[in-house]
């Protein structure tokens, strides 16, 4: 059986979209979605996109790393999601319905209410999410925001200089984080710009993470370092994350097509 896909991504955070909508393919297994996700053997991604049709949304995302975890949400894939549609859209995810705009070159999406008490992140046991009294080699009082999926945020002079792809796994696994975490390390330019790396739980290092990016901004507009609209630079590029008075998330950047095939389902099954 061939199965079409489409590869995107946004910012180089990058995706295989499998359509289901109208035409519905074989179960994907996490096996199945780490195979197809690998780099050498498979046709490689950071994450496997299933869209699939939703009652109560104009469709269903569901979103699977690259090593065949699933996860609630992703900022990038949503954009390039809502590209793929051509229009305004609900979409259905493990986070919630998400609200998404294309653009000509992207699109902006509602990512909604941020969450911050220590059970909805969630941590191990109660503590302060705005400044959490823990550490690691150097990384220390981070924020905990969710945003559809959990982060931890450390402010750092310089974040190219921190050894992410060996601090982030060690984080990521940390029993304290019951759900595992993605972890950013941001440096604040100024009151309108943020430099920002991320280890995206189940990824690895990323030239781009959505929802990073809504967790980094938001934690810092509570810690009262950047204005509620913010540039969010990111190795691949640059998202614009504003914090509205209704407390609402809107991400707008780009997001793009790289190309279409086709794969005989049983090389991965």
């Amino acid at each position: 059986m061939r199965v079409p896909f489409i590869k995107m991504h946004g910012l180089g955070n990058d995706f295989v979209v499998l359509d289901a909508r109208r035409e519905a393919i074989p179960a994907v297994t996490s096996m199945i979605a780490a195979r197809i996700a690998d780099r050498r053997t498979g046709i490689g991604c950071d994450q496997l996109v299933i869209l699939e049709p939703a009652d109560a949304a104009d469709f269903r995302m569901r979103i699977l790393n690259a090593d065949g975890g699933e996860v609630e949400a992703c900022g990038n894939a949503t954009r390039a999601v809502s590209m793929l549609h051509g229009a305004s859209a609900t979409i259905e995810t493990a986070a919630g319905l998400l609200r998404a705009e294309p653009g000509n070159d992207g699109a902006t999406v509602d990512m909604g209410i941020p969450r911050f008490e220590w059970q909805d992140i969630p941590l191990a046991y109660a503590m302060d999410t705005l400044a959490m009294p823990v550490g690691w080699d150097g990384l220390e009082n981070p924020a905990a925001v969710n945003v559809g999926n959990p982060h931890v945020v450390f402010f750092v002079a310089d974040c190219d200089a921190v050894p992410l792809e060996s601090l982030g796994p060690t984080i990521e696994h940390d029993p304290l984080f019951p759900n595992r975490i993605n972890v950013n390390v941001a440096t604040v330019e100024n009151r309108t710009r943020i430099r920002l790396r991320v280890w995206e739980r189940g990824a690895g290092l990323t030239r781009a993470c959505g929802t990073g990016a809504c967790a980094t901004a938001v934690a810092a507009m509570r810690r009262g370092l950047v204005d509620r609209s913010v540039e969010v630079k990111l190795p691949g590029g640059v998202l614009q994350i504003d914090w509205g008075q209704d407390e609402r998330i809107a991400m707008t950047g780009p997001a793009t097509e790289s190309y279409r095939g086709t794969f005989e389902w049983d090389h991965f099954a």
